[in-house]
């Protein structure tokens, strides 16, 4: 069974998960220890060295976050289980590390721990979670470094170096400004949803970074980079990009 230590401190939260995990995925989890503070949960992690802590981010006393200061290396997985804060979803998501929002429902803590038990060829914990901690300190969330997953792993791009992404079936191709073309195993809509607010949609295959348009040609509605790449913009989404470069400059 897998040792699991539940960190939040919601009493009626820390029962809920309990109880969803035990309803609908027995004898696989073995509880050790309920916190309801990130100074409980180091002593209970100490003692019961978990696989997997459910980790809630706002708490009063400390963030979550502040876990990770008494960890090195970090030897468990981490589940983040949060209400809100956007920012910090969106620092998660870009380190490659996982989260549920509450409340918890069985199918979305189910698809969590199937992750879980998949992660294989990705980063190390430790590796990720310095990575979370990077994007939650940098003040401007356009130069946020990202992981996108690969066939051999995970890629490391900084945003800002990023031209456009363009997808490739359920893969896409992401265009540096160094002419390089990596290659993500998500579909482009995933890779849409971790990128900051200067990149957007132009096309069902399309999300350009808005920072590297150089000119807009309206009667062939095609988009020209920096690099000199024409792209094309479709129809539904003319306005918006017109409104975004705009607004952008």
């Amino acid at each position: 069974m897998i040792k699991v230590v539940i960190i939040d401190d919601e009493l009626s939260a820390q029962n809920v998960l309990e109880k969803t995990l035990l309803r609908h995925f027995p004898n696989k989890f073995n509880i050790v220890a309920k916190c309801h503070s990130v100074d409980s949960g180091v002593i209970a992690i100490n003692n019961y060295t978990p696989e997997l802590v459910f980790l809630d981010i706002q708490m009063p006393e400390k963030s979550g976050f502040e876990l990770f200061k008494q960890f090195d290396p970090v030897n468990f997985e981490v589940i983040f289980t949060t209400a809100h804060n956007r920012f910090a979803v969106q620092a998660i998501r870009q380190s490659a590390l996982d989260y549920i929002l509450k409340p918890i429902n069985h199918i979305d803590l189910g698809d969590a721990i199937k992750r879980f038990e998949e992660r294989k060829r990705k980063l190390s914990t430790k590796d990720k979670l310095t990575l979370l901690l990077e994007n939650l300190n940098v003040n401007d969330q356009n130069i946020a470094k990202l992981a996108f997953p690969t066939l051999e792993g995970f890629e490391l791009i900084h945003s800002n170096q990023i031209l456009y992404c363009k997808a490739e079936s359920n893969y896409c191709s992401i265009k540096g400004i160094d002419g390089t073309t990596k290659t993500a195993t998500k579909t482009l809509k995933f890779v849409e949803e971790i990128l900051p607010s200067v990149f957007l949609r132009i096309h069902k295959s399309y999300v350009i970074n808005l920072n590297f348009v150089v000119r807009y040609h309206k009667a062939n509605k095609e988009v020209e980079l920096t690099n000199g790449e024409k792209l094309p913009v479709s129809f539904r989404k003319e306005e918006e990009f017109i409104n975004a470069i705009l607004q952008n400059n």
